[in-house]
């Protein structure tokens, strides 16, 4: 994968244009090198995978090493220190020093119960698992976002084509109207309207033309290519016909399959934890801690000490932010519950549309098909009797422009349902699945 997008990325240095599917398309920009929502969503789960790391630390040892060397000078009797002697006269000075000191020790402390931090912890791998999810949402939301650009690009090239059949066939009744001229069949008005229709067609193709840059600049920018990159798309908008599927099977598979409905449920599932875990800060804890060392005036007269304890926290009273705390968690919890209950609602609302926009699409292909052909035969019939002198040239440029519209007619209802076809598959959570 990183070798065919170098290759992709270098291409243009070659000046050769590439050649580019729309399920390759959608490859490189689903990659971790692709899109730019791709490389954050990637990032954002390296992100939870390092907070997991955290939460998982404070139920290990926590292991430190010190050393420390000082001098220092001492009054006895501040701390309470009185020495009397018993010898009259004499009093021992409650003012000693400067001595040094020297202390190297390891300590270290373990938890052996807190069941606050280990609930922490099992909320921190419940994020680790909805930052995977996320990175799946990122992935169909990247690539229907590239399916939609690439049928567009595709699009400004039929229309393109379109573009130049119509000027093609303007130039062709020009002709036509001019043998006609010449042969005294015909008059120059008719050739005056042949050279209208040639212009408008022209002007079409000038437009058609840098629509289809534009199209392209917005694919190569979706996918995350350099934009001086020359793109020849391989696929052609067509009529593929989808499996049938009524809505309840969609709305089961949306629900079973939608990556961002199970990143949603993973992230209640981690406001609950954490609400659990909140909660949970009133029971005691019990900790181990213990150290050891050398300690004396200097190395040669330092001897080995240790501590060794368990220790119990039962809290008692903070001022009530520990109560602040647990309300807090148990409304995040309550609002991810909501998130979760709209999302649903929301993806039955996206399976319901896009069935039916895919079965109005399905229509007005079979609309279009037959408009074209319509118009077509209309066409070939007014030159047929233009050529007879039975008819006048307005017929063939009346026919001309029901051609051109019917053509475009065609473009928009073949783009039409191949978008359909992407939004139903982004509705049931399968972009990616659908354009293999």
């Amino acid at each position: 994968m990183r070798l065919a997008w170098l290759l992709l990325c270098l291409a243009p240095l070659a000046a050769a244009p590439v050649e580019l599917s729309l399920k390759r398309a959608v490859q490189l920009a689903a990659s971790p090198e692709g899109n730019t929502q791709m490389r954050l969503s990637a990032e954002a789960l390296k992100q939870a995978e390092s907070r997991s790391a955290q939460a998982h630390a404070a139920l290990m040892p926590d292991v430190w090493g010190a050393i420390s060397e000082q001098n220092m000078t001492r009054n006895l009797a501040a701390v309470g220190i009185q020495i009397d002697t018993p010898i009259p006269g004499f009093q021992i000075p409650t003012f000693v020093g400067p001595f040094s000191t020297l202390d190297a020790r390891v300590s270290a402390t373990q938890t052996v119960f807190d069941l606050s931090t280990y609930r922490r912890f099992q909320a921190s791998k419940v994020g680790v698992s909805a930052a995977r999810s996320d990175v799946n949402r990122s992935a169909e939301q990247v690539a229907a976002q590239v399916a939609r650009a690439y049928l567009a690009a595709v699009r400004a090239d039929a229309d393109v084509e379109t573009a130049k059949s119509n000027v093609t066939l303007s130039e062709a009744v020009l002709k036509q109207a001019e043998n006609q001229k010449a042969a005294g069949t015909g008059t120059g008005i008719e050739i005056t309207r042949s050279r209208v229709q040639l212009a408008n067609d022209r002007q079409r193709l000038l437009v058609a033309e840098n629509a289809r840059r534009a199209a392209s600049l917005q694919l190569l920018r979706a996918i995350g290519l350099r934009l001086d990159t020359e793109l020849v798309l391989t696929d052609k908008l067509q009529y593929i016909p989808v499996d049938a599927v009524t809505l309840e099977q969609a709305k089961a598979q949306a629900l079973s399959t939608r990556p961002d409905l199970e990143a949603q449920r993973e992230r209640e599932s981690t406001a609950r934890i954490s609400a659990s875990a909140t909660k949970m800060e009133r029971l005691p804890t019990v900790a181990a801690f213990g150290d050891y060392g050398s300690s004396g005036t200097w190395i040669d007269n330092a001897l080995p000490t240790r501590t060794v304890g368990i220790s119990l926290r039962v809290p008692l009273f903070d001022g009530g932010r520990r109560e602040a705390r647990r309300a807090e968690s148990d409304s995040q919890y309550r609002a991810e519950k909501v998130k979760t209950n709209d999302l649903k609602e929301q993806i039955e609302l996206d399976v319901r549309l896009a069935l039916d926009e895919l079965h109005s699409a399905e229509e007005q292909v079979r609309v279009a098909r037959e408009g074209l052909g319509l118009a077509e035969n209309e066409l070939a019939q007014a030159r047929r009797r233009f050529d007879a002198g039975v008819a006048i040239g307005l017929e063939v440029t009346d026919a001309q422009s029901r051609l051109a519209r019917a053509r475009d007619n065609q473009t928009a209802a073949l783009y039409n349902y191949n978008v359909g076809r992407i939004d139903l598959a982004q509705a049931m959570g399968a972009v990616r699945k659908s354009v293999e």
